[in-house]
This record gives C-alpha cells, sequence and structure tokens, in this order.
C-alpha cells in the first residue's frame, strides 16, 4: 500500500528542496464542486501528485477543493493532463504566481512550499454559514481585469477586500473597502451590516486567487444584494492579465501569499510600514523565536537590530543555547501569532 503521508522532518525536506536543480511554477487553483467521498478523492489525489513531485497544501471537502502548489516543470504537462482527467477540474483556471523569481536566490523559484499535504476539512474555505438554504450556485458575476477596472471607473462601485487585515495592510486595490477582521468567517456578516445601505449598487468583492470572494458574492446575494460580482481569479489573476494585455494597474502594494514567499510584487508602491520603526516596509516575516513565530512586517535594519525577532524579549531567547529555548517552549502550544495594530497589536490565529 502507498504511503499517503510524509515521513521526513520538514528540516530535511526544506535542505533537499533547495538542492533540487529543476526548476519549479508556483500556481493555485481551486473548485467548488460535490464531492461524495472527500477521503477517497484525497488518497487518490495524493497518490498521482506525489509520483509527479508535486509539493503544497490542499484542502478537500465536501464542496470542492482549495490548492497552493509548487510543481516541477518537467512535470507541469503531465501535473495538467492528470487535473483535467477529473470531471469537475476539467479547464479549471491555474493561477500561476505573479512573482516567483526571488532576485536574492534563483535557486528558490517556484520553492514556497517542500512537502504535499492534502487535508480532508467540512469547508475548503472556514465561513461560519449554517443556513441550509445558502447555495453556492447563486454567486456573483464574474469579472475580468478589463471589466473590473471598467466598473471601478464609476465611483458608485463599491469595491470590498475580503482578505485579512495582514493582507490588505500590505497591499489592495485603488479605495477598495477593508473588513476589519483576521477571519472570513467573521467578515461575511460584517460585509452584510457595513453595506446593508448599498443593496442596489454595484458590489465587487476581490480575495488572493478568487475563493473567498466567489463565496462572498454568494453569501451578499443570499442577503438580498443586487448586483455582486467577483474577481474572476482574484488578485493574481488580475495582475497577470494587465501585464499580458497592457491594462492600467490598480492595485497597489504587495499581494500576500501564503507559502514561503509570503508575498508577490503587484505595485510598484510600498503602502506599508515596519512594525518596529515605522519605515516603509512591506516585507512580512515570522519571529525568528520557535517560542513565537508572530507573522509581522520588518525592515532591513530591523532584522539586523533584533536578529529577525519582533522584540528584545524574544531576541534574547533567540540568542539561548537551543536546549534553555527548548526548556522555555515546554508545554506551550502556539497558534499563529499575527501583528494587527486594530486589535491590540497582536491578535492569535489558531492553525488550521
Amino acid at each position: 500500500m502507498a504511503v499517503l503521508h510524509n515521513k521526513i522532518s520538514q528540516k530535511e525536506l526544506k535542505q533537499r528542496l533547495y538542492e533540487e536543480t529543476e526548476p519549479r511554477t508556483t500556481l493555485s487553483f481551486y473548485q467548488y464542486a460535490k464531492i461524495d467521498d472527500p477521503k477517497a478523492f484525497r488518497d487518490e489525489l495524493y497518490k498521482n501528485l506525489d509520483a509527479l513531485k508535486v509539493f503544497g497544501r490542499i484542502y478537500v471537502a465536501e464542496e470542492g477543493i482549495n490548492a497552493q502548489l509548487s510543481v516541477p516543470q518537467n512535470n507541469f504537462e503531465s501535473f495538467k493532463k492528470y487535473l483535467h482527467s477529473i470531471s469537475f477540474l476539467n479547464n479549471v483556471r491555474l493561477n500561476i504566481a505573479v512573482d516567483d523569481d526571488p532576485e536574492s536566490d534563483r535557486n528558490k523559484r517556484g520553492k514556497g512550499f517542500w512537502v504535499l499535504k492534502i487535508k480532508v476539512r467540512d469547508k475548503i474555505v472556514a465561513d461560519g454559514i449554517t443556513d441550509a438554504d445558502f447555495n453556492m450556485e447563486k454567486k456573483g458575476k464574474y469579472v475580468d481585469a478589463k471589466q473590473f477596472n471598467e466598473l471601478t471607473n464609476d465611483p458608485d462601485t463599491i469595491v470590498v477586500d475580503m482578505r485579512n487585515h495582514y493582507e490588505y495592510e500590505v497591499g489592495h486595490f485603488e479605495n477598495a473597502i477593508e473588513i476589519p477582521s483576521d477571519t472570513f468567517r467573521e467578515q461575511l456578516p460584517m460585509a452584510v451590516n457595513m453595506l446593508k445601505e448599498n443593496k442596489d449598487k454595484n458590489i465587487i468583492m476581490y480575495c488572493t486567487g478568487g475563493i473567498r470572494c466567489e463565496k462572498a458574492s454568494a453569501y451578499m446575494l443570499h442577503n438580498g444584494f443586487k448586483n455582486v460580482f467577483h474577481l474572476e481569479g482574484g488578485i493574481i489573476n488580475y495582475a497577470n492579465t494587465v501585464k499580458e494585455e497592457e491594462l492600467p494597474n490598480k492595485f497597489k502594494g504587495k499581494n500576500f501569499v501564503f507559502d514561503d514567499r509570503l508575498g508577490e510584487k503587484i505595485g510598484s508602491e510600498v503602502i506599508s510600514h515596519c512594525h518596529q520603526c515605522g519605515k516603509a516596509s512591506d516585507t512580512h516575516t515570522n519571529c525568528k523565536n520557535d517560542g513565537c513565530h508572530l507573522l509581522f512586517i520588518q525592515c532591513e535594519d530591523c532584522a539586523k537590530k533584533y536578529d529577525g525577532c519582533c522584540s528584545d524579549e524574544c531576541q534574547s531567547i533567540y540568542n539561548m543555547p537551543e536546549g534553555e529555548q527548548k526548556e522555555l517552549r515546554k508545554g506551550k502550544m502556539n497558534g499563529m501569532m499575527v501583528f494587527n495594530k486594530s486589535r491590540h497589536r497582536l491578535r492569535p490565529k489558531l492553525k488550521g
């Protein structure tokens, strides 16, 4: 029987990845579709993608699939052929990463993932929706990059960002409204409440790759809104399209991504600031203290000053012998911590 999970340490897997000489491509895709047996589908998917040396993170649920992947370029066509052999993924849109070629280290191109993880979940994006009458088939209208630009030329069009606070902070569309929360399940009712006086206006929702704004558009229609649109393929597809078709780029700053890159440049502007000194910066990092790993923005000067840590306290721990650090971490459960000025500076965001 094939092994359907990895038995090698994360550190060794990452080292093996960086030793690879074959280039890789970072991409994402999703599809809302009925999957009758998510576990069986997950097992079959793992065996086929593992054979193609695909790395990344995939969530499978009865409502569909959500994937962020790193694919060896030599296996790219085989990968596409396999995906398209699955009925509901035939001709699925693949969002190719916009900025996948780090200037600092060309060997890291496409290497934001170093292991394949496929998890079965209740939903492919946690939404908190319990209403049995909610139907994903009744969703908003797609708009492509050109239509998005045209609609947003009208000052009465409302543009809504359906991403987390820390994503919005480093980059967003011109005049986009932030729904000030770090969980999608909180944002959905907040968006309905914030926009309740605008039920007849054109409302365009967007997110990173399209999965959250597609569901959000359906939720808005479910709650009585009339003219709801969502950006096809999200920011990633928009950025690739405006470049290919030489359209005006209305996205300012950087697009946060959930792989080892933590961001890709879309606009040339730096619209955010270092969380330690306030200098213009859009580089997200995780605190080097293994007992913290806070996600925050840090400029180059502060990275040197604090050894990549978020505070003097964490820097002090980081510079202790490894044995002492492990003693301090004993018995502590660490969820993902996110820097958020609007919520008393730090907000825990549990993994999963």
